[in-house]
């Protein structure tokens, strides 16, 4: 197929990213507008077009491709992703959960499709989704049918400390300086300072027997790791592979994300 009768689009909260690698803001806050002006730029010429691959993150429709979220894209609610962008009739739109998007593309990638394996996203959230033999698992609107975000964790939720913010607050605790961004403070763990190297490892700590809970349950043999936080892998695996023994913790590889929209306008035969 022409490259061009096919575009798959990774909506996030701050940019849109393009599998022709551009990446247009998206104006998630801003009014439904202005995110259809963002979407139609994503978008691009539709004249050529047939088939449209959309990962974007939820509450969100996936069957019917209208928007549920209200803490982001909250002007666009109730409405229609196809209308906003102005996609015509004749093009084939598919949505998919950013997370269950790249787990898609990993488990094809990474040949995953006979064992049981799971992805957590590590950024602004926690994400998480799971796959039984190459099946990813679903709830009736197409979101993960499971979710470590909101687990009991100490006073709060897990997703209070594993997440940016999460990461941040640890380190002002432990350093007194609020100001730095996660990407800064891996940095200084990456240069062996021991007072933040104990941030990430604490991190890995906490995480480590939510994950173990999962694999335990679900008999995952693979666990991988997407999201920016997850590029600081490295700083946080050592107590997470010391629980979960023989589960293979991977980084989810680069472009796992289109390969999974990919997918979903193969035919099963072709895979």
């Amino acid at each position: 197929m022409n490259m061009s009768e096919k575009r798959c689009l990774d909506v996030g909260g701050t940019f849109i990213k393009c599998d022709d690698g551009r990446q247009v803001p998206t104006c998630s806050k801003g009014t439904a507008e202005e995110m259809s002006a963002a979407f139609r730029e994503a978008v691009g010429p539709a004249d050529s077009l047939r088939q449209l691959g959309i990962a974007i993150p939820g509450p969100f429709d996936f069957r019917k491709g209208i928007f549920l979220m209200k803490h982001k894209f909250d002007a666009a609610y109730g409405l229609s992703f196809r209308e906003l962008a102005g996609i015509p009739p004749h093009v084939e739109v598919k949505y998919l959960h950013d997370v269950n998007a790249v787990l898609a593309g990993a488990i094809d990638m990474l040949g995953l499709k006979d064992c049981n394996s799971a992805l957590v996203t590590l950024g602004t959230g926690l994400g998480y989704t799971y796959a039984v033999k190459g099946d990813i698992q679903c709830n009736e609107l197409g979101s993960p049918a499971r979710g470590l975000w909101n687990r009991p964790w100490e006073d709060g939720i897990l997703e209070d400390r594993i997440s940016a913010r999460g990461i941040r607050n640890a380190y002002e605790d432990i350093t007194g300086d609020s100001t730095r961004s996660v990407y800064d403070i891996a940095q200084r763990a990456f240069a062996g300072e021991e007072a933040v190297c104990r941030v990430f490892r604490q991190t890995g700590e906490i995480l480590a027997p939510f994950l173990k809970e999962e694999a335990e349950e679900f008999g995952l043999s693979v666990i991988l790791f997407g999201g920016q936080i997850s590029k600081s892998l490295a700083l946080m695996i050592e107590p997470m592979t010391g629980l979960l023994g023989d589960v293979q913790l991977l980084p989810a590889p680069e472009g796992a994300v289109f390969r999974g929209l990919d997918t979903l306008f193969e035919d099963v035969k072709d895979r």
